[in-house]
């Protein structure tokens, strides 16, 4: 068994599994044909080739003016070289997309890849991104852009993403247990107007733990960290406000486990697994119907983006239907819902039957042409 030198090593490993997708497999006797969701005419979605050559893992964001923003990560690697946070954007319901700024450039020998994304009160776009150092010592050598964590850093537009302030001071450099944050999922307010993120902190090998922070001034300053679960690894978690102090959240381990607060995200309830093993990670939806989706990557054998929807705030969910087939690496889908009832889901593949490098693929298709209960 390798043996790590210190904990940032180990930090560093966890991480790369993390994020290129590595999971227990899964014994299946045999593969389930999904059923397909539908676009408004019921027919099956065609995929859009959105932005080309990126890994993306992108997280859309519906602003007021109805324009889709993809806050994506724009170099086709999982963030093994030098790369920036980029912001592109659809104005006419994700069919074709344009670059419009970059929330965070990098600085020489690292990267900016790992991002929360929402809106401030007042309609700010806000990203927290943190990324990955090359900056190895003399005397030491190790894997590409994993020489270190880098501290999060809050990035605020007031023009839709084209233009950005940086504040590097403004969220926490390390964890409770003071280890490295990093940012993933929904920027959302809660019942009292307080904004809140997820993040995981990594300290050692296998030790990660998500904690959610707070922000009583739009962003601005970020801290009273709350543990999601203090006793279980956990890393990417999606979160859902169902309204008054409901949130749920869909936190990564193999799987995705639900929990469930009723506090306004103070304390937290595991509620067990809502997705099979290589089936991560998840994105919330509210949709105008009243349904709630929870899209995620599915990593079996069957690769693809699939949804799930419930009708009572997470106590049963429907079963799964298929937004995107992918091949070879992909998955983190990010959905929003449009004036017209239609939803967005955006997600990154590294091939796909119709294209064979990395991409920002989007499907356009309609919840209520997609039942599966």
């Amino acid at each position: 068994m390798q043996r790590f030198s210190n904990s940032r090593d180990a930090r560093s490993l966890l991480l790369l599994a993390a994020i290129i997708g590595f999971a227990p497999a899964v014994a299946r006797s045999a593969e389930i044909t999904l059923q397909r969701v539908k676009d408004r005419d019921g027919n099956t979605p065609q995929p859009i080739v959105a932005v080309d050559n990126v890994c993306a893992w992108p997280n859309l964001t519906l602003l007021p003016d109805g324009a889709v923003v993809a806050t994506i990560f724009n170099q086709p690697s999982h963030g093994s070289v030098a790369g920036d946070v980029d912001c592109w954007a659809s104005t006419d319901g994700g069919r074709s997309w344009q670059k419009r700024g970059t929330p965070a450039a990098h600085e020489p020998d690292t990267n900016r890849m790992n991002v929360a994304v929402g809106l401030a009160p007042g309609g700010d776009l806000l990203v927290i991104s943190s990324g990955w150092s090359n900056r190895y010592p003399a005397d030491k050598k190790g894997a590409a852009f994993r020489a270190g964590i880098l501290e999060p850093w809050v990035c605020r537009s007031s023009d839709g993403g084209r233009t950005w302030t940086v504040d590097r001071q403004a969220f926490p450099a390390r964890g409770p247990r003071g280890g490295d944050c990093i940012p993933f999922g929904d920027i959302l307010p809660g019942a009292d107007g307080q904004l809140r993120v997820a993040i995981y902190e990594i300290l050692q090998l296998r030790d990660d733990r998500v904690y959610l922070y707070r922000s009583p001034d739009g962003g601005k300053t970020w801290g009273e960290p709350t543990p999601l679960d203090a006793g279980a690894r956990r890393n990417e978690t999606a979160l859902a406000h169902l309204g008054g102090g409901q949130w749920l959240a869909a936190a990564r381990i193999s799987e995705l486990q639900l929990y469930r607060s009723e506090d306004d995200a103070k304390t937290w309830t595991a509620c067990g697994p809502v997705t099979q093993a290589s089936q991560h990670p998840g994105d919330f939806l509210q949709l105008r119907d009243g349904r709630w989706m929870l899209t995620y990557g599915n990593r079996t054998a069957d690769r693809g983006v699939d949804v799930r929807f419930t009708r009572d705030v997470g106590k049963t969910w429907s079963p799964p239907l298929r937004v995107a087939d992918f091949e070879g690496d992909g998955g983190y889908p990010s959905s929003v819902q449009l004036a017209d009832g239609s939803v967005v889901t955006a997600y990154y593949a590294s091939k796909s039957s119709s294209h064979s490098r990395y991409h920002m693929g989007v499907a356009v298709w309609d919840p209520a042409q997609s039942a599966s209960e």
